[in-house]
């Protein structure tokens, strides 16, 4: 079927991928006045940014490759987003068992001595509480080694947060929306090629196969392992920049032990491995470091399976086996490649590399990253534009909340406020930490079936009209996790409820 072009669009910056850098520089852009439209070809979050390890830290380990700014810079970022999104980002100790032969007390001294200040050192409060030694045999008091077999009896606690990855990608793209930003998701970026100080570029929508040309001031690659993909349909000079492409598997598994704390596991390849408190009944175990070269569906393999186990185990009081796995996932990181070998020691810093061409239009290619230095990766994306847009506004802002007036406290409140409504407090807790004070909306009286106090009827259009899910899998795995939370009989009547609320839309 022929569809008849749309006149162009015209923008000042057209940002290529949906993943959590394309979402936070969206919104940096358009809160300064810039006129944004983003497009990602599949779905936000569906690749790289919803298989993290689901935290937002510092990187200890990174200290013994001396990427002491990165984990500087992250510490800080940890204070800013735990007040920008307090709805998907929570504290969480972290307690790492000591193993003398692995490495002496006086380093893991050092090493959290560097991660308490490094943070605060660039001005930056640091409200998480500091490192401290600990006894891990089970007291009145604690039980820093709940899980853990015997042996392990001295270790160290220290802060950091997790997040829910996905969720906060939606999030960003929300707030950019809710400012002017034109979001489009199942659109892809065909191609551009540079006229004057204008790119004429090309995007076409997955659903309707409508193209259109996009006339924009300025183009930012954020497409993750596609970034150089991307970079291939746009009529520029080769770069010599690369991306080593390293995947990280994990386990979901039943929970190991009853307390909140996660576990920092040191391994005798020098690689460390957590294990994380993952919602009420799980336990997520992971990462590991492989170079691929398919990134498109990456998929867990045998080995790493067996090697997530094997050091879970060697701590773990009681063993898992494969017939304990819920669920597993891996993801693929888009590295920039600094020439190193060891996929562990390969910088977890971004790299932004600027191409205008003496004069000509801008493009902005982004490199490596994490999701915890997304929001300043976003801040200097921006900075590196803003000699091509004169009349933007020029200060940061984006460590405004996401929410504004969500703090810990109103959240509390809102939750229970919420079950005075007649929700169970299991699904109020859900709805409030999904959505945060948007939850406040969803929460009526009318909300249909509420399946497994885990996902409502209710949810369905909100979820397909206000995060852009066109999908069950983007309802039920990235923007909620019922894939993983609802019971297996339950699950296919929730597939059916999503489907008939898609196709009455058609």
């Amino acid at each position: 079927m022929q569809h008849s072009e749309p006149p162009a669009q015209a923008v000042d910056i057209l940002v290529g991928g949906g993943g959590i850098n394309g979402a936070g520089i969206a919104r940096d852009a358009v809160g300064r006045g810039l006129s944004v439209l983003l497009v990602e070809k599949d779905d936000l979050a569906a690749h790289t940014s919803q298989w993290s390890s689901k935290l937002i830290h510092g990187g200890l380990r990174y200290l013994e490759h001396y990427e002491f700014r990165l984990v500087g810079e992250a510490l800080a970022e940890r204070e800013v987003l735990l007040r920008v999104a307090p709805h998907l980002i929570r504290p969480l100790q972290f307690v790492l068992p000591h193993e003398p032969h692995l490495r002496p007390k006086w380093m893991l001294r050092a090493g959290l001595f560097l991660y308490d200040h490094l943070g605060g050192w660039s001005g930056q409060k640091q409200t998480l509480p500091k490192s401290f030694a600990a006894n891990l045999s089970a007291t009145k008091s604690s039980n820093w080694g709940a899980g853990l077999r015997p042996q392990f009896g001295e270790g160290f606690v220290y802060s950091d947060a997790q997040v829910n990855d996905a969720r906060l990608v939606v999030e960003n793209a929300k707030d950019a929306r809710s400012r002017g930003a034109d979001i489009r998701v199942g659109t892809a970026f065909v191609g551009a090629k540079r006229v004057g100080d204008i790119w004429h570029a090309t995007i076409k929508d997955a659903k309707t196969a409508t193209v259109q040309t996009i006339h924009a001031r300025a183009i930012v690659n954020a497409a993750g392992p596609w970034v150089k993909d991307l970079l291939a349909h746009i009529d520029t000079p080769a770069t010599k920049e690369t991306v080593k492409h390293i995947k990280g598997s994990h386990l979901i598994v039943p929970r190991v032990h009853d307390e909140p704390h996660a576990y920092i596991l040191q391994n005798k390849d020098g690689r460390i491995v957590f294990v994380i408190p993952y919602f009420e009944r799980f336990s997520l175990i992971g990462t590991t470091d492989v170079p691929v070269t398919d990134f498109a569906a990456p998929q867990i393999t045998d080995d790493e399976t067996q090697y997530l186990l094997d050091l879970a185990n060697t701590y773990l009081a009681r063993p898992l086996t494969r017939e304990d796995i819920v669920s597993t996932y891996a993801g693929v990181r888009p590295l920039y490649d600094d020439g190193g070998d060891d996929p562990s020691a390969i910088t977890r810093d971004y790299t932004l590399k600027l191409d205008h061409q003496e004069g000509g239009a801008p493009l902005l290619n982004i490199y490596g990253g994490k999701i915890t230095t997304y929001r300043k990766l976003a801040e200097h994306a921006i900075e590196k534009l803003l000699p091509f847009f004169p009349n933007a506004k020029k200060p940061s802002w984006t460590d405004t909340p996401l929410q504004a007036g969500a703090t810990a406290q109103s959240l509390i409140a809102l939750c229970n406020e919420i079950q005075t409504r007649g929700i169970s407090a299991g699904y109020a807790h859900r709805l409030v930490n999904r959505y945060g004070l948007a939850a406040d909306q969803l929460a009526t009286a009318d909300m249909g079936e509420i399946f497994d106090e885990t996902f409502s009827e209710a949810e369905i259009p909100y979820l397909r009209d206000h995060e852009w899910a066109q999908s069950a899998q983007a309802m039920l795995q990235r923007r909620t996790k019922t894939n993983l939370l609802a019971s297996p009989a339950t699950l296919p009547r929730i597939h059916a409820a999503i489907e008939q609320a898609l196709t009455s839309q058609r």
